[in-house]
């Protein structure tokens, strides 16, 4: 399905670069990613140095990285390719399902988090996602994210938002409380192609790459908020 959507919607490859310290798990990374005709694995990071300077360099569509890398670790290599191109989505791939990781990445930017127990379908589809804009994370791990920017926010409540139309601020409203792209345009009588510019445009206008990045900003504004 995912694979479908893709073809239809785009005709290049998606550019990936892979940052991982285990050689081993980078390869292996590698071999199973390009076995799907529309992924390249551009370039391979062993540190969060390299990380930073191969994004700056390859200008990938995507990059996977770990958290646990020397020199600096995913957390701060991820800021620092933020810094130097908002556009370009990190995907967290690791072991670690703690908040003292998932909420400084998510701050920094990450557009998803996934742990390392997921299976090569669940990580291809994961990218796909990410490339549409999509969120990865688990709607337990959404909905504790919510909660705790809601918690940290302007307590400003559902205050106007002039930079985003009246469509757009409902469509990050369905998007805070996890919905997909598909239950969005069920619940607002669209096309699922329709939420999907409405996304970009959002993504657009607020500058950032992901769903996870637009959400966390609008909750911590007090635009959005839980019902």
């Amino acid at each position: 399905m995912l694979l479908k959507a893709y073809n239809e919607a785009t005709m290049g490859k998606i550019r990936i670069l892979l940052a991982e310290d285990h050689v081993l798990v980078r390869e292996s990374l590698r071999q199973y990613l390009e076995r799907d005709p529309n992924l390249e694995v551009v370039g391979e990071a062993g540190d969060g140095e390299q990380m930073v300077s191969l994004a700056s360099q390859l200008k990938p569509d995507l990059i996977i990285a770990d958290i646990a890398m020397p020199k600096i670790n995913g957390i701060e290599a991820t800021k620092q390719v933020k810094a130097i191109d908002s556009s370009i989505p990190v995907l967290i791939l690791t072991a670690y399902d703690l908040d003292q990781y998932i909420f400084p990445l998510l701050e920094a930017g990450a557009a998803g988090y996934l742990l390392k127990d997921i299976s090569g379908q669940e990580l291809i589809d994961s990218v796909y996602r990410v490339s549409k804009g999509d969120s990865v994370l688990h709607p337990t791990i959404m909905k504790k994210v919510m909660q705790r920017f809601r918690n940290t926010g302007t307590g400003a409540g559902y205050q106007s938002l002039d930079l985003l139309t009246e469509r757009e601020v409902e469509v990050l409203k369905l998007a805070a409380r996890g919905k997909s792209n598909k239950e969005i345009a069920d619940d607002l009588s669209l096309s699922v192609r329709t939420v999907e510019a409405h996304l970009g445009h959002i993504f657009s206008k607020l500058d950032v790459s992901s769903r996870t990045e637009a959400v966390i900003l609008a909750i911590k504004k007090g635009w959005v908020g839980l019902e």
